[in-house]
């Protein structure tokens, strides 16, 4: 039996979390849910998105899967995913971008896998207000030292990118690959720019890199990389990328494939993990069972793999491969239109892929 923590999330979290659970409970795989709550709800209620006990199940379990949480724009409480990286020290993001046929997308046989750094570049959180006595004191600080004037209206936000983070997130990239029967990891930066981040960046990915003579390595400039993705992915196969880029081109390569429904992550530690989809929580949908509940479900095939049940893994990712290739059972965003009235609620496409796994 595995005791794993569920986070339903918010906005339409709950409701792609309760379809992902019932497929994953469908493949016969023992678990135990620990039901944990964070987000918009459980901040009105506690003044906090993310209650310690939230981490702590987490801590304990080892492992997580969540449903999305708001992030509110430019105001009130930080990032919930950024808190619990950082809390948790789940230093990679794992972000596989693969085509199933019959998803509706310009591109096919797109296989790629984006590992992206968690923890620090630009969202590491330090951040200084526009006006504050110590934006001032930095920008006083920054004209002394460099000669460079900062106008005094700028909000600041500091870039950290360490040997250590660095080093750590491109050796899982490497083993990542040589465990998966990848050929090839790509470095992607912006090291012609900014020379002491993302040059320490690349630095140390070609360090680490001569310690893995049976991958090959190469690096690209994050903005010809996006280019490339998009005229040839082909010929790209593991990218390892700093944080901030990590999320743009994670992104974009979902693109690729059909779009954020189809896009699973996980959130990985030293000895903890947290399952999630790359997608945001939608709050305009909450309550409508309506929204694609595919891109947890797949999370879900990534959490059974990792802890060691391939073989239900396997049978959950054909059976909802198969939903997608029959096209019936899908959500609106998957029809040919978005107001196709054959478009399956979240509930029926859950109903499918569990037919799918009796066969």
């Amino acid at each position: 039996m595995y005791r794993i923590t569920l986070i339903p999330g918010d906005g339409i979290g709950p409701e792609i979390a309760t379809a992902t659970k019932k497929v994953i409970e469908a493949t016969g795989v023992p678990i135990e849910w620990e039901v944990k709550k964070a987000g918009e709800d459980v901040f009105e209620k506690q003044g906090t998105p993310l209650p310690e006990d939230v981490i702590e199940s987490i801590r304990e379990n080892k492992v997580a899967i969540k449903g999305p949480v708001t992030t509110p724009v430019g105001k009130g409480f930080r990032s919930v995913n950024v808190a619990l990286r950082q809390s948790l020290d789940l230093y990679c993001c794992l972000r596989p971008c693969k085509s199933y046929p019959g998803a509706r997308t310009r591109f096919e046989g797109i296989d790629l896998v984006i590992i992206r750094e968690n923890t620090e570049d630009l969202y590491a959180g330090i951040e200084y207000q526009k006006g504050s006595e110590d934006t001032r004191g930095l920008i006083e600080f920054i004209k002394n030292t460099t000669g460079k004037k900062i106008r005094d209206d700028s909000g600041i936000s500091i870039k950290p990118i360490s040997v250590y983070g660095t080093e750590r997130i491109v050796r899982f990239a490497f083993e990542y690959a040589r465990n998966n029967g990848r050929k090839k990891v790509t470095a992607v930066h912006k090291a012609n720019i900014m020379k002491h981040t993302d040059g320490l960046f690349l630095e140390v990915a070609r360090d680490v890199a001569d310690h893995f003579p049976d991958i090959a390595f190469e690096d690209r400039i994050v903005d010809n990389m996006c280019m490339q993705l998009v005229q040839k992915p082909e010929l790209y196969d593991v990218l390892v990328l700093p944080n901030l880029y990590g999320d743009i081109v994670s992104d974009l390569v979902a693109g690729l494939i059909g779009g954020l429904g189809l896009a699973p992550g996980a959130n990985i530690g030293d000895g903890c993990a947290v399952f999630e989809p790359t997608h945001g929580s939608a709050p305009k949908y909450k309550g409508l069972n309506k929204t694609n509940p595919m891109a947890m479900m797949l999370s879900g095939v990534m959490m059974l793999r990792y802890i060691g049940e391939s073989g239900a893994a396997d049978r959950l990712e054909r059976a909802i491969a198969g939903v997608i290739q029959e096209g019936r059972h899908v959500t609106y965003d998957m029809k040919p239109t978005p107001d196709d009235p054959t478009a399956a609620t979240t509930s029926q496409v859950a109903d499918a892929i569990i037919e799918k796994l009796k066969k």
